[in-house]
């Protein structure tokens, strides 16, 4: 089984790029957004909290994250694997995850980071924002602080995975191909 963890900033890409890997790589892709949406949408009393959080453009916290991602791995028992898009955002949910895969006989292969500069990102989000009807992708000040969420609780992360050399910085500027390519590049290496 190989149970990759994709990240980086809100923009970088980590959606477009999950679904060209997860048929690749025949993986089952969690994205915690995806799934926050669908409860948003669907009016659940978990939509209902993360919505609060969201919409500010805060990070819905650990213990309903882990909970809702727990139950997701749960739900695909026969997968070859698990691509965690925007999960884990925090060390605690870092750990949560690997203790939870242990419970599995399972650990997290790797992960990558999709890197690029603020301005870049702020720029592809007002965008998106113009067509996505996303509130957190319309305002450049939510933006913004979805940026200062991620280098306080996110960024750090990449230490604690590079301490288990599971750590892969990809270069996420450029077309969607060229970047695809930088990522198989690096799974095909493990």
């Amino acid at each position: 089984m190989i149970n990759i963890v994709l990240f980086g900033k809100p923009g970088a890409g980590k959606g477009t790029q999950a679904e060209f890997l997860k048929t690749k790589y025949n993986l089952v892709h969690l994205s915690t957004g995806d799934i926050f949406r669908f409860n948003i949408k669907n009016d659940t009393d978990l939509g209902k909290l993360a919505k609060t959080f969201m919409d500010k453009g805060d990070l819905v916290p650990d213990e309903v994250t882990i909970k809702m991602l727990n139950a997701e791995v749960d739900k695909n028992p026969n997968a070859a694997g698990f691509l965690f898009d925007g999960f884990p955002r925090t060390l605690a949910q870092a750990d949560a995850l690997d203790a939870f895969l242990a419970t599995k006989k399972e650990v997290i292969t790797a992960t990558i980071a999709l890197e690029a500069e603020d301005e870049i990102l702020v720029q592809r989000l007002l965008e998106r924002g113009k067509t996505s009807g996303r509130v957190d992708d319309q305002n450049e000040e939510k933006i913004r602080n979805r940026y200062q969420e991620y280098n306080e609780k996110t960024a750090p992360l990449m230490d604690y995975y590079n301490h288990q050399n599971k750590f892969y910085a990809v270069n996420g500027i450029g077309s969607i191909e060229e970047i695809t390519i930088r990522l198989s590049a690096v799974i095909d290496g493990l």
